[in-house]
Protein backbone atom coordinates (compact mmCIF):
# COMPACT_ATOMS: atom_id res chain seq x y z
CA UNK A 1 0.00 0.00 0.00
CA UNK A 2 2.80 2.43 0.88
CA UNK A 3 4.00 2.54 -2.73
CA UNK A 4 0.68 3.98 -3.89
CA UNK A 5 -0.98 7.34 -4.07
CA UNK A 6 -2.90 7.42 -0.77
CA UNK A 7 -5.75 9.69 -1.80
CA UNK A 8 -5.77 13.42 -1.10
CA UNK A 9 -3.13 14.99 1.11
CA UNK A 10 -4.35 18.62 1.12
CA UNK A 11 -6.15 21.21 -0.98
CA UNK A 12 -5.01 24.82 -1.24
CA UNK A 13 -7.35 27.71 -2.00
CA UNK A 14 -7.24 31.52 -2.15
CA UNK A 15 -8.97 33.98 0.18
CA UNK A 16 -9.22 37.76 0.17
CA UNK A 17 -9.03 38.54 3.89
CA UNK A 18 -7.04 36.66 6.52
CA UNK A 19 -9.18 37.45 9.57
CA UNK A 20 -12.44 36.62 7.81
CA UNK A 21 -11.00 33.36 6.50
CA UNK A 22 -9.67 32.36 9.92
CA UNK A 23 -12.96 33.18 11.65
CA UNK A 24 -15.10 31.23 9.21
CA UNK A 25 -13.14 27.99 9.24
CA UNK A 26 -12.39 27.84 12.95
CA UNK A 27 -15.60 29.36 14.35
CA UNK A 28 -18.31 28.44 11.82
CA UNK A 29 -17.02 25.24 10.22
CA UNK A 30 -15.24 24.18 13.41
CA UNK A 31 -11.95 22.89 12.02
CA UNK A 32 -8.62 23.40 13.76
CA UNK A 33 -5.97 25.89 12.71
CA UNK A 34 -3.03 23.49 12.76
CA UNK A 35 -0.41 25.82 11.32
CA UNK A 36 -0.04 29.57 10.90
CA UNK A 37 2.88 30.36 8.64
CA UNK A 38 3.60 32.38 5.48
CA UNK A 39 3.61 31.78 1.76
CA UNK A 40 7.02 30.42 0.74
CA UNK A 41 7.07 32.68 -2.34
CA UNK A 42 5.40 35.71 -0.73
CA UNK A 43 6.28 35.97 2.97
CA UNK A 44 4.07 39.06 3.36
CA UNK A 45 1.05 36.75 3.05
CA UNK A 46 -0.12 34.19 5.57
CA UNK A 47 -0.47 30.51 4.80
CA UNK A 48 -3.14 28.91 7.00
CA UNK A 49 -3.54 25.15 7.40
CA UNK A 50 -6.88 23.86 8.74
CA UNK A 51 -7.50 20.22 9.64
CA UNK A 52 -8.32 17.77 12.39
CA UNK A 53 -6.51 17.66 15.73
CA UNK A 54 -3.15 16.57 14.33
CA UNK A 55 -3.59 17.87 10.78
CA UNK A 56 -3.69 14.38 9.34
CA UNK A 57 -3.25 14.03 5.57
CA UNK A 58 -6.66 14.00 3.93
CA UNK A 59 -8.07 16.61 6.34
CA UNK A 60 -5.94 19.63 5.46
CA UNK A 61 -7.45 22.65 3.70
CA UNK A 62 -4.92 25.46 3.31
CA UNK A 63 -5.31 29.08 2.25
CA UNK A 64 -3.27 31.91 0.83
CA UNK A 65 -5.26 34.92 2.12
CA UNK A 66 -4.04 37.69 -0.18
CA UNK A 67 -5.58 40.86 1.20
CA UNK A 68 -7.89 42.56 -1.31
CA UNK A 69 -7.23 40.17 -4.20
CA UNK A 70 -9.75 40.13 -7.06
CA UNK A 71 -12.73 37.80 -6.95
CA UNK A 72 -12.02 34.57 -8.79
CA UNK A 73 -14.37 32.53 -10.92
CA UNK A 74 -14.78 28.77 -11.21
CA UNK A 75 -14.42 27.29 -14.66
CA UNK A 76 -12.69 24.61 -16.67
CA UNK A 77 -9.15 23.61 -15.79
CA UNK A 78 -9.81 23.97 -12.08
CA UNK A 79 -10.80 22.11 -8.96
CA UNK A 80 -14.29 23.54 -8.47
CA UNK A 81 -15.73 21.86 -5.37
CA UNK A 82 -14.32 20.52 -2.11
CA UNK A 83 -16.28 17.75 -0.38
CA UNK A 84 -16.02 17.13 3.37
CA UNK A 85 -17.22 13.91 5.01
CA UNK A 86 -19.68 14.41 7.88
CA UNK A 87 -21.61 11.98 10.11
CA UNK A 88 -24.88 10.53 8.83
CA UNK A 89 -27.83 12.61 9.97
CA UNK A 90 -25.84 15.81 10.54
CA UNK A 91 -26.96 17.85 7.53
CA UNK A 92 -29.94 19.39 9.36
CA UNK A 93 -27.54 20.67 12.01
CA UNK A 94 -25.43 22.28 9.31
CA UNK A 95 -28.43 23.83 7.55
CA UNK A 96 -29.47 25.43 10.84
CA UNK A 97 -25.93 26.56 11.55
CA UNK A 98 -25.46 28.06 8.10
CA UNK A 99 -28.78 29.89 8.43
CA UNK A 100 -27.65 31.30 11.77
CA UNK A 101 -24.35 32.54 10.35
CA UNK A 102 -25.79 33.75 6.99
CA UNK A 103 -23.76 31.21 5.03
CA UNK A 104 -25.14 30.66 1.50
CA UNK A 105 -26.22 27.04 0.97
CA UNK A 106 -28.39 24.95 -1.32
CA UNK A 107 -31.00 22.31 -0.57
CA UNK A 108 -29.76 18.83 0.26
CA UNK A 109 -29.22 16.75 -2.87
CA UNK A 110 -27.98 13.26 -3.66
CA UNK A 111 -25.29 11.91 -5.97
CA UNK A 112 -23.92 8.38 -6.21
CA UNK A 113 -26.31 7.40 -3.43
CA UNK A 114 -24.93 9.94 -0.94
CA UNK A 115 -26.68 12.99 0.48
CA UNK A 116 -24.77 16.26 0.27
CA UNK A 117 -25.17 19.93 1.15
CA UNK A 118 -23.45 22.58 -0.99
CA UNK A 119 -22.38 25.86 0.64
CA UNK A 120 -19.96 28.75 0.08
CA UNK A 121 -17.37 30.34 2.31
CA UNK A 122 -17.12 34.17 2.63
CA UNK A 123 -15.01 34.38 -0.55
CA UNK A 124 -17.45 32.26 -2.56
CA UNK A 125 -15.38 29.07 -2.45
CA UNK A 126 -17.68 26.14 -3.23
CA UNK A 127 -17.71 23.33 -0.67
CA UNK A 128 -20.04 20.50 0.23
CA UNK A 129 -20.76 18.35 3.26
CA UNK A 130 -21.34 14.72 2.32
CA UNK A 131 -22.77 11.79 4.26
CA UNK A 132 -20.61 8.94 2.89
CA UNK A 133 -21.93 5.45 2.21
CA UNK A 134 -18.82 3.95 3.77
CA UNK A 135 -18.03 4.27 7.47
CA UNK A 136 -15.61 7.12 8.21
CA UNK A 137 -13.72 6.38 11.42
CA UNK A 138 -11.23 9.25 11.28
CA UNK A 139 -10.65 11.26 14.44
CA UNK A 140 -12.26 14.68 14.51
CA UNK A 141 -11.70 18.07 16.08
CA UNK A 142 -14.49 19.27 18.37
CA UNK A 143 -15.35 22.84 19.33
CA UNK A 144 -17.80 24.24 21.87
CA UNK A 145 -20.56 24.28 19.23
CA UNK A 146 -19.49 21.61 16.72
CA UNK A 147 -19.33 18.22 18.44
CA UNK A 148 -18.30 14.79 17.17
CA UNK A 149 -21.87 13.92 16.12
CA UNK A 150 -21.78 16.66 13.47
CA UNK A 151 -18.13 17.67 12.93
CA UNK A 152 -16.30 17.31 9.62
CA UNK A 153 -14.00 14.29 9.42
CA UNK A 154 -11.77 15.39 6.58
CA UNK A 155 -12.08 15.29 2.82
CA UNK A 156 -14.54 13.05 1.06
CA UNK A 157 -13.73 14.15 -2.49
CA UNK A 158 -12.93 17.00 -4.81
CA UNK A 159 -14.39 17.87 -8.23
CA UNK A 160 -12.32 18.89 -11.24
CA UNK A 161 -14.15 20.68 -14.07
CA UNK A 162 -12.61 19.95 -17.47
CA UNK A 163 -13.34 20.53 -21.14
CA UNK A 164 -12.40 16.91 -21.75
CA UNK A 165 -11.94 14.35 -19.00
CA UNK A 166 -9.94 11.72 -20.92
CA UNK A 167 -6.39 13.13 -20.53
CA UNK A 168 -6.90 13.78 -16.80
CA UNK A 169 -8.54 10.40 -16.31
CA UNK A 170 -5.44 8.75 -17.77
CA UNK A 171 -3.27 10.43 -15.15
CA UNK A 172 -5.58 9.19 -12.41
CA UNK A 173 -5.80 5.62 -13.71
CA UNK A 174 -2.47 4.99 -15.43
CA UNK A 175 -0.19 6.76 -12.91
CA UNK A 176 -2.11 7.30 -9.67
CA UNK A 177 -3.93 3.96 -9.51
CA UNK A 178 -7.51 5.25 -9.45
CA UNK A 179 -10.34 3.46 -11.26
CA UNK A 180 -13.67 4.63 -12.63
CA UNK A 181 -16.36 3.76 -10.10
CA UNK A 182 -19.42 5.27 -11.75
CA UNK A 183 -21.01 7.97 -13.87
CA UNK A 184 -23.97 10.27 -13.34
CA UNK A 185 -24.62 12.53 -16.31
CA UNK A 186 -21.40 14.40 -17.08
CA UNK A 187 -19.86 13.54 -13.69
CA UNK A 188 -17.37 10.64 -13.58
CA UNK A 189 -16.26 9.28 -10.21
CA UNK A 190 -12.74 7.90 -9.79
CA UNK A 191 -11.69 6.09 -6.60
CA UNK A 192 -8.52 4.58 -5.20
CA UNK A 193 -8.74 1.55 -2.92
CA UNK A 194 -5.33 2.30 -1.37
CA UNK A 195 -7.08 4.18 1.48
CA UNK A 196 -10.61 4.24 2.87
CA UNK A 197 -11.18 8.03 3.00
CA UNK A 198 -10.28 11.16 1.02
CA UNK A 199 -9.98 8.76 -1.92
CA UNK A 200 -12.48 10.16 -4.47
CA UNK A 201 -11.90 12.46 -7.46
CA UNK A 202 -14.92 13.51 -9.53
CA UNK A 203 -14.28 14.68 -13.08
CA UNK A 204 -16.99 16.98 -14.45
CA UNK A 205 -17.04 17.20 -18.25
CA UNK A 206 -17.91 20.68 -19.54
CA UNK A 207 -16.80 20.88 -23.19
CA UNK A 208 -18.37 24.31 -23.72
CA UNK A 209 -17.25 25.73 -20.38
CA UNK A 210 -15.14 28.86 -19.96
CA UNK A 211 -11.73 28.84 -18.33
CA UNK A 212 -11.77 29.75 -14.68
CA UNK A 213 -10.06 32.76 -13.13
CA UNK A 214 -7.81 31.85 -10.22
CA UNK A 215 -8.25 34.42 -7.45
CA UNK A 216 -10.28 34.74 -4.23
CA UNK A 217 -12.84 31.99 -3.75
CA UNK A 218 -11.15 29.46 -6.02
CA UNK A 219 -8.80 26.51 -5.53
CA UNK A 220 -5.11 26.99 -6.24
CA UNK A 221 -4.10 23.31 -6.39
CA UNK A 222 -4.85 19.85 -5.04
CA UNK A 223 -2.24 17.63 -3.42
CA UNK A 224 -2.11 13.85 -3.54
CA UNK A 225 -0.59 11.88 -0.70
CA UNK A 226 2.40 9.51 -0.62
CA UNK A 227 4.11 7.87 2.33
CA UNK A 228 7.61 9.34 1.92
CA UNK A 229 10.17 10.92 -0.39
CA UNK A 230 11.24 7.63 -1.95
CA UNK A 231 7.75 6.84 -3.20
CA UNK A 232 7.34 10.46 -4.22
CA UNK A 233 10.38 10.35 -6.50
CA UNK A 234 9.18 7.12 -8.06
CA UNK A 235 6.04 8.96 -9.09
CA UNK A 236 8.13 11.81 -10.41
CA UNK A 237 9.83 9.37 -12.78
CA UNK A 238 6.46 8.02 -13.92
CA UNK A 239 5.18 11.51 -14.68
CA UNK A 240 8.32 12.42 -16.61
CA UNK A 241 7.92 9.30 -18.77
CA UNK A 242 4.49 10.65 -19.81
CA UNK A 243 6.16 13.76 -21.21
CA UNK A 244 4.88 16.11 -18.51
CA UNK A 245 6.95 18.75 -16.77
CA UNK A 246 7.31 18.42 -13.02
CA UNK A 247 9.28 20.37 -10.41
CA UNK A 248 12.22 19.08 -8.42
CA UNK A 249 11.45 17.97 -4.87
CA UNK A 250 10.73 20.99 -2.64
CA UNK A 251 10.95 21.04 1.15
CA UNK A 252 7.77 22.65 2.52
CA UNK A 253 8.84 22.15 6.17
CA UNK A 254 5.82 19.92 7.01
CA UNK A 255 6.03 17.74 3.89
CA UNK A 256 7.99 17.42 0.68
CA UNK A 257 6.33 18.50 -2.56
CA UNK A 258 6.37 18.00 -6.30
CA UNK A 259 4.16 20.07 -8.63
CA UNK A 260 2.95 19.51 -12.16
CA UNK A 261 0.05 20.72 -14.27
CA UNK A 262 -2.04 17.84 -15.53
CA UNK A 263 -3.26 17.95 -19.16
CA UNK A 264 -6.65 19.44 -18.25
CA UNK A 265 -4.99 22.44 -16.63
CA UNK A 266 -5.34 21.66 -12.90
CA UNK A 267 -2.21 22.14 -10.80
CA UNK A 268 -1.43 18.84 -9.06
CA UNK A 269 0.95 18.34 -6.16
CA UNK A 270 2.35 15.14 -4.70
CA UNK A 271 3.06 15.58 -0.97
CA UNK A 272 4.60 13.29 1.63
CA UNK A 273 3.19 12.30 5.02
CA UNK A 274 6.45 13.21 6.73
CA UNK A 275 7.56 15.05 8.78
CA UNK A 276 4.12 16.41 9.77
CA UNK A 277 2.94 19.47 11.68
CA UNK A 278 4.41 18.61 15.09
CA UNK A 279 7.95 19.10 13.76
CA UNK A 280 8.02 22.67 15.15
CA UNK A 281 5.09 22.80 17.61
CA UNK A 282 3.73 20.25 20.10
CA UNK A 283 0.33 18.76 19.34
CA UNK A 284 -1.50 20.80 21.97
CA UNK A 285 0.00 24.07 20.65
CA UNK A 286 -0.52 23.61 16.92
CA UNK A 287 -1.46 26.82 15.15
CA UNK A 288 -0.96 29.06 18.19
CA UNK A 289 2.19 30.90 17.05
CA UNK A 290 3.53 32.22 13.77
CA UNK A 291 5.97 29.72 12.31
CA UNK A 292 8.34 30.92 9.57
CA UNK A 293 10.32 28.95 7.00
CA UNK A 294 13.91 28.98 8.20
CA UNK A 295 15.08 31.26 5.38
CA UNK A 296 12.68 33.96 6.62
CA UNK A 297 13.38 33.68 10.34
CA UNK A 298 16.07 36.42 10.29
CA UNK A 299 13.44 38.80 8.86
CA UNK A 300 10.73 37.89 11.40
CA UNK A 301 10.35 41.42 12.77
CA UNK A 302 9.88 42.93 9.31
CA UNK A 303 7.48 40.17 8.21
CA UNK A 304 5.33 40.53 11.33
CA UNK A 305 4.98 44.26 10.61
CA UNK A 306 3.61 43.53 7.13
CA UNK A 307 1.21 40.71 8.00
CA UNK A 308 -2.36 41.62 9.02
CA UNK A 309 -2.90 41.63 12.77
CA UNK A 310 -5.16 38.74 13.78
CA UNK A 311 -7.56 38.77 16.70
Amino acid sequence: MNNNILGLHHITAIAGNAQRNLDFYTNVLGVRLVKKTVNFDDPGTYHFYFGNEQGAPGTILTFFPWEGIDQGKNGTGMATEIGYSVPTGSLDFWKDRFTRFNVPFEEVQERFGEKFLVFSDPDGLKLSLIEPKTNDTRSIWETAEVKKETATKGFHSTTLTLKSIEPTAKILTDIFGYSLQGQEGNRYRFVTNAVENANIIDLLADPDGQRGYNAAGTNHHIAFRVADEKVQMEFRDKILTKGLKITPQIDRDYFYSLYFREPGGVLFEIATDNPGFTVDEPLDKLGTSLRLPKQYEPAREEIEKVLPVLK
